[in-house]
């Protein structure tokens, strides 16, 4: 860190002191709270099965060349990124990024082997890891549904399928000696108005009964159930919307997943974080940034990520939260995108823990409305840039716009010999 930097800390810190803020020990917090990073944002999604193009409503834009082609240059990129990005990190694989060894492997048979190689590397750079199921791009997926469908060898396969991944999920948290987090999205629904949403609903329910009837050690496994108001072919209704599941959630005791993307343009989820922890063990959030729909583009630094990181903090529940982000941009370089999302939901924390917490909420228990206003908006203009530059400093990652130096000689040296 440089002198003037350095000087511009020491500053920071005596403002942030007379808020009864102590920043060193802030950012020693922010150091070991995980955030788990998509992995496909590396390959657009695309994963090493060799099943075919994306299906279930999800789609990339764009063709930014350089896109992991295989396991080893996924590996590579996202070492790339992981260097500017401060904190702990974890990575998320849906099953299809499986190490399958040029073999074709049904999903309803993979196994914890397929995996071995992801958790070696891991460990060797001291990533954490996450698992998802992959219920869309698949000739079983093709007619919209998979847990709700009426077929039932067709919801076996994909029951099965959840279930193998949940056991190997719990396999990555034993090995890894954490927990392993796992997300539950299908893309069931229809593009019409149905007439037997109860029956399709039920067939689901039965499906996550048999799912979770499978018991696996929570110290190792979580998994969290994520809904959503409408997909791309699933105009009319969702399956697996917010509602089913938080009811599910409640009832069974499990935990919910919150997308950012999944709502209504003008519903946001930081204001859902609160009640669903009223209801629910935990929570699940996918963090991505929703352009009209459910677009996933890279997360910047806005009023509801900063609100999101505000719930968490100010809702005590950093230890009942997995955050995750889900985004997926082909129109830019791909490890640029993986660094700004991650470098700024670790701002938006940053941003959240430097709040007096506790004198704003005596503020608004003594009803004196004025000032704790007055002091909120006080708090949006105190130093935090250089905060955030020793932090990144602490963890050893560039500060300010110098990680796009990095991000340009990657791009010259690696990513433009890919064809």
């Amino acid at each position: 860190m440089n002198k003037n930097r350095e000087k511009m800390y020491e500053l920071a810190r005596e403002a942030y002191k007379e808020c009864g803020i102590d920043t060193d020990a802030v950012i020693e917090r922010l150091k070991n709270v995980p955030i788990s990073i998509q992995c496909w944002q590396g390959d657009d999604v695309k994963g090493f099965e060799n099943s075919g193009p994306l299906t279930g409503g999800i789609q990339t834009t764009g063709n930014y060349p350089g896109a992991a082609r295989n396991i080893e240059e996924l590996q590579k990129d996202f070492e790339k990124a992981a260097s500017l990005i401060p904190g702990r990190k974890k990575l998320c694989l849906h099953a299809i990024y499986l190490d399958n060894k040029g073999e074709s492997v049904p999903r309803d048979q993979i196994k914890p082997e397929h995996y071995d190689s992801w958790i070696k590397w891991a460990k060797k750079n001291g990533f954490g890891l996450n698992i998802d199921p992959t219920c869309f791009s698949h000739p079983y997926s093709e007619d919209g549904f998979t847990l709700s469908h009426h077929d039932d060898k067709i919801r076996k396969f994909w029951i099965d399928h959840v279930i193998a991944t949940r056991k190997i999920a719990e396999y990555i948290g034993k090995e890894m000696g954490e927990v392993c987090t796992s997300n539950y999205w299908i893309p069931d629904g229809f593009k019409d108005i149905p007439v037997d949403r109860k029956g399709y609903r039920e067939r689901l329910e039965d499906s996550l009964d048999q799912i979770f009837a499978v018991e696996v050690d929570p110290k190792y496994n979580v998994a969290g159930l994520e809904g959503k108001v409408f997909g791309i072919g699933a105009e009319s209704c969702t399956i697996g919307s917010n509602d089913f599941y938080l009811g599910y959630c409640a009832k069974k005791n499990q935990f919910l997943t919150l997308d950012s993307g999944h709502f209504h343009p003008t519903e946001v989820i930081s204001d859902k974080i609160s009640t669903a922890l009223q209801f629910t063990p935990g929570l699940l959030l996918h963090v991505s940034r929703p352009v009209r729909w459910d677009s996933d583009h890279v997360v910047i630094f806005d009023d509801e990520l900063k609100a999101i990181a505000q719930e968490i903090v100010r809702s005590n529940a950093m230890d009942r939260i997995h955050i995750g982000l889900d985004f997926f941009d082909a129109s830019i370089n791909r490890i640029a995108a993986w660094a700004i999302g991650a470098r700024n939901i670790q701002k938006a924390l940053l941003f959240a823990m430097l709040e007096p917490t506790q004198l704003l909420k005596n503020l608004e228990l003594n009803m004196n409305y004025t000032h704790r206003l007055a002091l909120l908006e006080e708090l949006k203009t105190m130093p935090f840039e250089a905060v955030w530059d020793k932090y990144c400093d602490v963890c050893g990652v560039p500060c300010g716009i110098e990680w796009l130096n990095e991000v340009d000689k990657y791009e010259q040296e690696v990513l433009s010999k890919r064809k």
